[in-house]
């Protein structure tokens, strides 16, 4: 029986802040499959306007900030939980991302996540699969951004491996023809540099192997459509052709003079350095033919939200492979979720943001103890490392970090959140939950549970045991005076009180 969305939820919207352009996309939902509505495409140039301090300078933030608002108008009215909206590598590595973030999601509307480069590889992938009929080999996709390039090998729906390159068609253009000039040894000291990103990942593309190599995004096809305009390439790229270009581009010499069949105005300004990463990258991997996809990133994202909406969220699956891949002990953490949880719902019959939290808990509960496989001693501390910093598909930079911090927040010293709970005043209330259903469970057995209640009100916890309980668990009496301490030295008070039963 196919799952029909909510009301609500039958359209649904995808926005990709790339290093070069920004893009939004609208899709109908009808019986698990998207059928496009809408899209828009602003040229940003969002990467151009890093600078050599990697800070976004004003006229990129205000050239980004006038695209957002164009794209509200288009999403207006529609709900917060059927829109998502990603960054990509110039938001990655900008230095002063954080303030041009909370300006741009106050014109935008709607949160903006920050993915990491692997993620925004997997995204692309199921962006360019969707797009294409399903094959039983091997596929290599290559998707050059405007800062980044990703690199991938799939195989039907499921992603092999995957690199994400720091080289893309902005900054090769900006790197290597600053001056607007494109000669034979820039174009080769650029081919070069193209070839050193990829050669450590090479052998391992190379021994996963492929039968068909597709190209994703404005820089394949612009390429592509330049060679088929020029009677260079039936369809797609090849090698040969990307030669012809190639050798164009250094015959002409200034890139903004070039005048080619199929050439876009927008692509002028970058099309040195798409060509420089793509040359490089069919050296390196010794490619002859390409056929470029109509899916991209911000396709991927879409049928990526369609998964979530649909309770098939990608992280539900990471989370299930890091308690593997860390042996997590399943019982425990499932009593530890199971209190914290509880707990959770009293508060959120005050506070109903925490409801919408729930799944951070619970994926916090499941993997509070992964830092255990490295030592037992601060096994908070190495699991909120592992959290912060490995590679979890399905989750933005935000969202793990966001996770990282409510796990180290488990146990041990609180002072060491301040910032973090002065940030968002949630993250201390999921933290409790979870504190408490660690020094519950602390003897990692299956205890009977008294009566417990945890309210509320502004920085003050009440917390009710039954007395006569807490009497005959003594550890679970001393731990709880040791938590008070810790909550009031960030500003809270929490206050056990010993109930009858």
């Amino acid at each position: 029986m196919a799952y029909s969305l909510p009301m609500e939820y039958s359209t649904l919207g995808a926005v990709d802040l790339g290093s070069n352009s920004f893009h939004l996309v609208i899709g109908r939902v009808v019986d698990d499959q998207i059928y496009p509505l809408d899209s828009l495409k602003e040229t940003v140039r969002l990467g151009t306007g890093l600078t050599a301090e990697r800070t976004l300078d004003t006229d990129a933030q205000e050239r980004a900030l006038k695209a957002l608002k164009r794209f509200s108008e288009r999403l207006a009215g529609m709900p917060k939980e059927a829109v998502r909206v990603v960054g990509t590598n110039a938001l990655r590595v900008a230095k002063n991302a954080g303030p041009f973030l909370r300006q741009a999601e106050q014109v935008l509307g709607f949160p903006i996540e920050v993915i990491p480069g692997r993620e925004e590889a997997r995204l692309i992938y199921v962006g360019v699969v969707h797009s294409l009929p399903l094959a039983p080999h091997n596929r290599l996709v290559i998707d050059i951004g405007g800062g980044s390039t990703e690199v991938i090998i799939g195989n039907k729906l499921r992603v092999k491996t995957m690199e994400s390159l720091y080289m893309g068609c902005v900054s090769y253009t900006r790197r290597f023809f600053a001056d607007d000039r494109v000669d034979k040894k820039s174009m080769k000291r650029a081919e070069l540099a193209a070839r050193e990103q990829l050669q450590p990942h090479a052998a391992r593309f190379e021994k996963v192997g492929w039968k068909e190599t597709v190209g994703s995004s404005g820089t394949a096809r612009s390429i592509a459509e330049i060679l088929q305009k020029n009677g260079q390439s039936e369809s797609g790229i090849t090698a040969a052709g990307l030669e012809w270009l190639r050798e164009h581009l250094v015959e002409t010499g200034d890139f903004r003079k070039l005048a080619i069949e199929g050439l876009r105005e927008d692509r002028v300004n970058v099309i040195a350095g798409g060509v420089a990463v793509l040359s490089g990258i069919f050296d390196e991997l010794d490619l002859e033919r390409m056929t470029v996809a109509e899916g991209a990133l911000r396709d991927g994202v879409l049928w990526d939200l369609l998964g979530r909406v649909h309770h098939r969220d990608i992280r539900e699956v990471t989370v299930e492979q890091f308690a593997r891949r860390y042996h997590v002990d399943g019982p425990q953490a499932k009593r530890v979720a199971s209190l914290a949880q509880a707990l959770r719902a009293q508060l959120a019959t005050e506070d109903p943001r925490l409801g919408a939290s729930a799944e951070f808990l619970d994926w916090a509960a499941k993997l509070h103890e992964i830092g255990m496989t490295i030592a037992q001693g601060a096994y908070h501390k190495h699991s909120a490392y592992i959290l912060a910093n490995a590679d979890m598909p399905g989750f933005s930079r935000q969202e793990q970090g966001w996770l990282s911090n409510l796990v180290l927040a488990q146990r041990g010293k609180l002072e060491k959140m301040q910032a973090a709970f002065d940030d968002d005043p949630r993250l201390a209330a999921l933290a409790l939950c979870l504190r408490l259903g660690v020094i519950f469970h602390r003897s990692r057995r299956t205890l009977q549970l008294p009566r417990l209640k945890l309210t509320r009100r502004e920085h003050e916890w009440r917390f009710e045991v039954d007395e006569a309980w807490l009497r005959a668990h003594s550890l679970i009496d001393v731990a709880l005076e040791h938590e008070k301490e810790e909550w009031e030295a960030v500003g809270y008070e929490l206050d056990v009180a010993a109930s009858g039963g």
